[in-house]
């Protein structure tokens, strides 16, 4: 039998199979490769003249040629004319595919833009419709008892509705998160038909119109236990709006961990309960945060459930069992309506401190609800580098100190050995 001869390089010193890679940038079917995440200058340039025909061909339609007018009208018809031009653009250089892929990136974007937009302009119209009022500093530390329609800017301001809204969301995040959680995990861990019931009526509470629980708090702790209107059934009342969102939320982030550190845990001897809290709550915790966060979005903003069960007043209350209480949205709601400027600029100016408030309570939460896992910050994997650099030195060191212990072993059986032989010859 005659064996072929084997090209050079085919088998390495070590007499193993070699392997051939082709050289860096080689492409063997011919094709220009392209990075698909990174921005082309043919991208930049296919979507600015999109973007200029669009607006030109709109402009000439409404101007020139037919009897169009109106700003909405004008921006949806230059924003199909642009995916239109754009398409054609791209086809001159991609296939079908990329085309469509083009296209709905475009979508996708503009969509994502046009939702910053709208959030901005929310929030520099409250700001600029209130910088009256808040550039005075007794707006934020004074309340409006002694404060009237016709009094000045320096008068007054929104202590009281910022107290309020604080004590109100803390009674309700005090039940509603180890309720909502304990439900959530009930809902995993416990299958079953009631389990089943559980997530149908939770999954039904989320579209409760916040008038009803306010309603349902009137009814049953103010007319049926005899509770004063306060800032406690007020927080009841938001508690009932926030409880759903959290069990759904949190039921979702918990069905997201995988099946097999739970596997892991229980093949250790753990028992459920243990492997919950140990294992499953920890790695969802910045999701369990997230879910905290949508329930206290939807809560704070809330005006028809406080005034129910809360009232309104002009003056400042710490104790949430007695007496009236207000909070931030019920206070803008009562400004805004008022026909006097200096009332529109108060009721403007605490929107945009209840937006500064929402923003540090999420910053809050994000902090105490940390990072995903996996996901380490600088300073977190520096130590990780380190600690891998002394394990490697350690272990360099243990490798080390065993062949130094071996070579004088080995010399030793060697002179043994010599020994034996001339004492035998």
């Amino acid at each position: 039998m005659t064996v072929a001869p084997e090209a050079p390089g085919a088998r390495q010193a070590t007499g193993r199979p070699g392997t051939t890679l082709p050289a860096r940038g080689a492409d063997p079917a011919g094709e220009r490769r392209r990075a698909l995440t990174r921005l082309h200058a043919t991208d930049v340039y296919a979507m600015v003249g999109a973007a200029t025909a669009a607006l030109s061909m709109t402009w000439l339609l409404f101007r020139r040629l037919l009897p169009f007018n109106g700003a909405v009208g004008f921006v949806v018809i230059a924003y199909g004319l642009f995916l239109l031009v754009y398409a054609l653009l791209v086809s001159f250089d991609e296939d079908g595919p990329a085309i469509v892929d083009r296209i709905a990136a475009a979508v996708v974007r503009s969509m994502g833009l046009l939702l910053v937009v709208i959030l901005a302009f929310v929030v520099v119209y409250a700001l600029v419709q209130g910088r009256k009022a808040l550039v005075h500093l007794n707006f934020f530390t004074q309340s409006m008892e002694l404060a009237g329609p016709l009094q000045p800017l320096g008068v007054g301001g929104a202590l009281h509705a910022a107290a309020g809204t604080l004590i109100m969301i803390t009674i309700a995040l005090l039940i509603t998160v180890p309720a909502g959680l304990v439900c959530a995990v009930f809902l995993n861990e416990v299958p079953g038909a009631y389990a089943r019931f559980v997530r149908t009526i939770v999954e039904a509470m989320t579209a409760l119109p916040s008038v009803v629980a306010g309603l349902f708090i009137y009814a049953t702790v103010i007319l049926g236990l005899g509770l004063d209107q306060s800032g406690l059934a007020a927080g009841l009342a938001l508690s009932v709006m926030m409880l759903p969102i959290i069990i759904r939320a949190a039921d979702v982030v918990i069905r997201l961990v995988p099946g097999t550190l739970r596997e892991a845990s229980y093949a250790m001897g753990t028992s459920r309960w243990r492997t919950v809290w140990h294992v499953v709550l920890p790695t969802c915790r910045s999701g369990l945060t997230t879910a905290v966060i949508l329930g206290t979005a939807r809560g704070i903003g809330e005006t028809s459930p406080v005034l129910l069960t809360a009232g309104f007043t002009n003056e400042l209350n710490l104790n949430p069992l007695h007496d009236p209480m207000v909070s931030l949205p019920l206070v803008t709601f009562e400004f805004v309506k008022s026909p006097e400027p200096n009332m529109i600029s108060h009721g403007f100016g605490t929107a945009a401190l209840l937006m500064a408030l929402v923003l540090l309570l999420f910053v809050a939460a994000r902090i105490l609800g940390g990072r995903g896992p996996g996901h380490l910050t600088r300073r977190q994997e520096h130590r990780r580098v380190l600690a891998s650099r002394r394990d490697a030195r350690r272990f360099a060191e243990r490798r080390r100190t065993a062949d130094l212990v071996t070579i004088p072993a080995e010399s030793e059986s060697e002179s043994e050995s010599e020994s034996e032989s001339g004492s035998s010859s």
